[in-house]
């Protein structure tokens, strides 16, 4: 009985609604408009529904490393955002700020390394200029808050990006086997993706380490 009114005291009808209006509801609606939208372009359910990996046959470790930096990428935007809707992270000037431009850089990167955007619909030299503009601007206009948290896991991630981005577009000119340029590319990408993370989860809990 005490779990029963325990359970009875922790249901209200405005965490119900909550519940329902801000997730289940869209959550569904997103899942309609999926299969609609997918359906309509000539994709079967099948398709649709499935892993690849199910549809295919192949091992469910297919694409491992790529699928773990994704992850990377997701858990970013988690954390930035998380911080910018608590509302908890006022320390310095700027902070959820900081989190909004690191959250909605990290979304566009996970899109990005998801759809493979600049390698099948995006000029690829161009998404890869919008990218290096964004971090330019977000390092101007946050440099103090940077410095302030700790600037050096944002240099080594933006170093290691924008070496995997360098080695991406001319990895064809490299005098080395093509399948050692791309460990190379690739590695670098992973470590600064999970840098990026550490970054990203240093800026979000920074209120909590200067209370302590």
């Amino acid at each position: 009985m005490t779990f029963i009114t325990d359970l009875k005291d922790s249901i209200s009808t405005r965490k119900i609604l909550n519940c329902t209006l801000w997730v289940g509801i869209p959550a569904l609606v997103f899942y309609g408009l999926s299969l609609e939208v997918l359906t309509s372009a000539g994709f079967r359910l099948q398709e649709i529904l499935r892993d690849p990996a199910q549809q295919s046959g192949a091992s469910s470790f297919l694409g491992f490393v790529s699928n773990i930096g994704i992850w990377l990428w997701v858990s970013a935007v988690a954390i930035c955002f998380y911080g910018v809707f608590t509302g908890l992270h006022a320390d310095i000037k700027g902070q959820k700020e900081l989190l909004a431009f690191l959250g909605s850089l990290s979304l566009l990167l996970a899109v990005d390394d998801f759809f493979l955007l600049h390698e099948r619909y995006v000029y690829q030299k161009g998404i890869f200029l919008f990218y290096a503009v964004c971090a330019l601007t977000l390092l101007v206009r946050h440099y103090r808050a940077i410095l302030k948290i700790d600037a050096f896991p944002f240099l080594l991630a933006g170093l290691l990006l924008a070496t995997s981005v360098e080695i991406d577009i001319n990895q064809r000119k490299f005098p080395f086997d093509y399948a050692y340029v791309q460990i190379v590319e690739e590695g670098c990408k992973f470590v600064g993706a999970a840098i990026w993370l550490y970054f990203c989860g240093r800026v979000a809990s920074y209120r909590e380490q200067a209370a302590s």
